[in-house]
């Protein structure tokens, strides 16, 4: 009898493991999907996850080893709705996966006999020394991960150094989250089918003070996130006072569209996005102007010839268009079109301090994080967020130190090769 209950646990707990991944569908006949993701957040006997059996993750930020730690909390914190917002990629999540898979293919070279009883991992970007080349990527709607979303993701960026890109679908202000931050952030943009609406966007976040914008280019039409839907299915909680239809209920609690005219809008993606947008836009701000999600050399060039000022290689961390290739695969040839003229930062799948380093070796000025950091916010707010940007930072002085270098300027192309070769 005992040994037929531990089965029915590891059983459970197995389920749960493979709840977090769409490649169960590989697995499971259709119409049992939903099903498993159901069973892997209920306790035998179909109760609900309760505070002891959390205690057998990490009980707080300190006791993490990883940023995955924060991920296991996460999952079993949020509601299946929010976790699956979070999670989703796009069609079969292939892209999503691709980021960790080519990162996971790329070896670094360390080199021996170097003092490095002391280093520095400080880059500059834009004129702007900062302590560490890890950016706090934009992430929408935070307050669905804990009451204090971008708040405590903005103290925790202050505490701690690092370069804040605010999100257009922040669930807080640019004015409250620069308050809160104590020093202007980047402004990423979701410029919208309406020139009006982005450009009301725009003059709020540069009257805010914020230095950088960040138009995002991935998202042109939306996107087919079926992970999502499936968490949702199986998420028995009323969520009409936060989700309602059409364009301005999604829009309710975004603080940055208050007061705007939506009038003809039906998403915040922009359809009509071009080349003579962009031109138009860097001629209406003053602020620097940053291309995210652009992937390939020809963009990248043009990116050049229509004076943007720098480039995020993004694929949205998987959630834009199902290309089934990752960001670092793409990181050189941007680099090699760009020929130093810009800086080119980088974001999606990076979970590990050698991660960061692979792509600082390509050519990266600087890497982008947005889940660890939103695993740490679900799980215990701004110590969490904390604590991942801690161990990140910790994981890259580390290999710094094993690779045999001592400022970010040394990390060069020739520390990494591809081992899949």
């Amino acid at each position: 009898m005992h040994a037929s209950v531990d089965r029915t646990e590891s059983r459970r707990r197995f389920l749960k493991f493979l709840a977090g991944s769409p490649l169960i569908a590989l697995w499971l006949p259709n119409g049992s999907i939903e099903e498993s993701i159901a069973a892997a957040f209920q306790k035998p006997g179909g109760a609900s996850l309760d505070e002891p059996t959390l205690q057998k993750l990490i009980a707080s930020p300190d006791q993490a080893l990883n940023v995955f730690d924060f991920e296991a909390v996460a999952k079993q914190t949020l509601p299946p709705a929010h976790w699956g917002y979070m999670a989703t990629g796009v069609d079969d999540d292939a892209t999503l996966h691709a980021n960790r898979a080519g990162l996971a293919r790329l070896q670094i070279r360390p080199r021996r006999l170097v003092d490095v009883t002391r280093i520095d991992t400080s880059t500059e970007i834009f004129g702007v020394k900062w302590k560490t080349p890890i950016i706090i990527s934009p992430v929408g709607s935070q307050r669905a991960f804990h009451r204090e979303g971008e708040i405590a993701t903005a103290k925790a960026a202050a505490s701690r150094g690092h370069l804040q890109i605010l999100s257009t679908v922040s669930t807080t202000s640019v004015e409250d989250v620069t308050t809160a931050r104590g020093a202007p952030v980047w402004y990423q943009l979701y410029a919208t089918a309406k020139w009006e609406v982005a450009q009301a966007l725009v003059k709020r976040a540069e009257a805010a003070g914020s230095p950088v914008l960040v138009l995002t280019v991935d998202l042109p039409a939306g996107r087919n996130t079926e992970t999502l839907e499936r968490f949702k299915r199986v998420d028995s909680r009323t969520c009409t006072d936060c989700h309602q239809p059409g364009i301005k209920g999604r829009l309710k609690r975004k603080p940055m569209f208050e007061g705007l005219d939506l009038t003809g809008l039906i998403d915040y993606y922009a359809p009509n996005l071009t080349w003579d947008f962009v031109r138009r836009l860097k001629d209406s701000t003053k602020m620097k102007l940053v291309l995210k999600g652009i992937v390939t050399r020809e963009d990248a060039a043009l990116c050049v010839e229509h004076g943007v000022d720098g480039i995020i290689v993004s694929n949205h961390g998987g959630r834009a268009e199902e290309s089934g290739r990752s960001t670092i695969e793409c990181l050189s040839e941007v680099i090699e079109a760009v020929s130093g003229r810009i800086p080119v930062l980088i974001d999606g799948g990076f979970r590990r301090g050698t991660d960061i380093f692979k792509a600082l070796a390509l050519g990266a000025k600087a890497v982008g994080v947005g889940r660890p950091y939103i695993w740490g916010l679900s799980a215990f707010g701004q110590p969490g967020v904390e604590k991942v940007l801690d161990i990140l930072r910790l994981e890259f002085d580390l290999i710094m130190r094993q690779a045999g270098v001592t400022s970010i300027d040394q990390i060069k192309r020739a520390y990494v090769v591809d081992g899949s070769r």
